[in-house]
């Protein structure tokens, strides 16, 4: 391989280095092996009390908002009016803030997603080149324990008919069974090298992996983006001074605070388990493997040292040779047996039989390069910088992005709370005093206080003073019957109204135009 450089080894980045330095503590708060080891109940329990400070501060924070926010309901005190305008403008900076912090986590989101898919994308390439060494082998065993061993059976028949020189079907036979053998030790050496990479399994990693990638990113986008919203809302509800825009955040933004808590708590504990990871990914590898001999090939393939040998060459250089040993021996063969059974085509069967050797050949030094170390490390490389760096940074940010937007919207529902109760509700009316066109101010004030009598009042009135002055007035006008009313005459009509209509005595409730309506 040469000499190393830095893009022949992996590299721990100086954030893993960081992360990885959190104290690992049990719940006695005593250090335990801080190696990612997910099958391993002490390590998850440390990163369950690493992911708990943020679930604590959550507990801490409602309870606070809890006592607050029960002091303003319980305060009854009138409120003169004031200007609000310095608690919306920090309602507006703190939410475009929030927003900030919010969009700070999308675009670590992304960039999660990317490290991640990046990463399964390389996966999937080791396991294709893995797949292409198990298809090989199979294919050098079928050609060489299959079809030249059939041929070579049939030889071996031939030679043993009787008649003929019995020293020279002696050798024969002698090198006939040395050509099995050569035969089956190089099948035997294509089955040695696909055996252990039967253990590793990378494929159904793989799929998980991208089942749970193809659930999380969505997920995350859409709550983010409804914590984005809510932003909006109060923003908009700042600008118009909408009340119930404001009361409505006040609201929904604690779902917004527990929710923001609870991420930072998954992130927590999911940013120090990759940061562990990347400490050292190789051997988590190997720890994936039962066999002893997969891990040492898991070990090769993932640190690439010149110092180490291949651990297929040795099964290599044996298969190779003996299907160059075989090759001789048919070529030992040939002459002789032609010899001897002139008339059973031989020349044609060890041809036929040296093709099918010959393919086998071609097989093992195609599958030489393809256990070459090189390839599989490039793609190991490349996967481990990926998540290491891009998806750990991701992660990171999506981290600081919950815990700041957990921070803003406690203080946005704080100042919320504290900003909607000045604001006063708009009158859906205007009162208008009701009063009579045709009326002194005095005089419509007394009508509009008799209007609210009750009708019942007037059941007991007497009515025989309006008959009597209405039947005086009439008689009166009957004394001037065919000629005009006299008009050097002004005297004053009789009744108590001076000749108007009467009026209903006191206890009657006086009637007026709108009663009628």
């Amino acid at each position: 391989m040469g000499s190393f450089t830095a893009d022949d080894v992996y590299i721990v980045p100086t954030l893993a280095k960081l992360l990885h330095a959190l104290p690992h503590v049990n719940v006695t708060f005593q250090r335990v092996n801080s190696s990612f080891d997910p099958q391993n109940p002490v390590y998850l329990e440390s990163l369950g009390i690493l992911g708990s400070a943020p679930a604590a501060w959550l507990i801490l924070t409602l309870l606070v908002l809890l006592i607050y926010l029960l002091t303003r309901c319980c305060d009854r005190k009138p409120r003169a009016q004031k200007s609000i305008s310095a608690l919306k403008v920090t309602l507006a900076v703190v939410s475009v803030m929030c927003c900030a912090a919010i969009g700070l986590g999308l675009y670590g989101n992304d960039d999660l997603h990317n490290g991640v898919s990046q990463f399964l994308a390389e996966g999937e390439q080791v396991d294709q080149v893995f797949a292409k060494i198990r298809n090989q082998t199979e294919a050098i065993e079928r050609q060489l324990r299959f079809q030249a061993n059939g041929q070579l059976s049939q030889l071996e028949a031939i030679f043993m008919e009787p008649g003929g020189n019995m020293t020279a079907k002696s050798n024969l036979l002698s090198w006939m069974n040395m050509a099995k053998e050569n035969n089956t030790l190089a099948a035997n050496a294509a089955s040695d090298i696909k055996s252990p990479l039967l253990h590793i399994d990378i494929a159904s990693k793989i799929a998980i992996g991208d089942k749970v990638e193809t659930i999380r990113w969505p997920l995350t986008m859409g709550i983010l983006s409804v914590l984005l919203v809510l932003c909006v809302v109060l923003l908009v509800g700042v600008a118009r001074h909408n009340r119930c825009a404001l009361i409505a955040f006040s609201v929904c933004g604690l779902l917004a605070v527990i929710a923001s808590y609870v991420m930072a708590s998954i992130y927590v504990a999911s940013t120090v388990a990759l940061a562990d990871l990347c400490m050292a990914p190789d051997k988590f590898l190997q720890d994936q493997v039962s066999m002893e001999v997969a891990k040492e090939i898991l070990h090769y393939y993932t640190s690439c040292e010149k110092a180490r040998a291949n651990p297929f060459t040795q099964r290599l250089r044996e298969g190779k040779l003996a299907v160059e040993a075989m090759r001789h021996m048919l070529t030992v063969i040939n002459k002789p047996a032609q010899e001897l059974f002139p008339k059973k085509n031989i020349d044609h069967r060890i041809s036929s039989l040296m093709n099918q050797i010959n393919e086998g050949d071609m097989l093992m030094t195609s599958l030489t390069a393809l256990v070459d170390c090189k390839a599989l490390h490039t793609h190991y490389l490349r996967g481990a910088r990926v998540l290491c760096n891009v998806g750990l940074l991701g992660l990171t940010l999506m981290l600081a992005s919950a815990a700041l937007a957990g921070f803003l919207l406690t203080a946005l529902v704080w100042i919320d709370s504290h900003t909607w109760i000045y604001i006063r509700k708009k009158k859906d009316y205007h009162q208008v005093n009701e009063t009579e066109s045709f009326l002194p101010a005095p005089a419509a004030s007394q009508a509009i206080a008799a209007r609210t009598l009750q009708r019942s009042q007037g059941d007991g009135c007497d009515m025989r003073s309006a008959e009597h002055h209405r039947g005086a007035h009439m008689s009166h006008l009957r004394g001037h019957t065919l000629g005009r009313l006299p008009s050097h005459h002004h005297e004053q009509l009789a009744g108590p109204n001076n000749g108007k209509y009467a009026t209903l005595s006191k206890q009657c409730k006086t009637l007026e135009s709108s009663d009628f309506y």
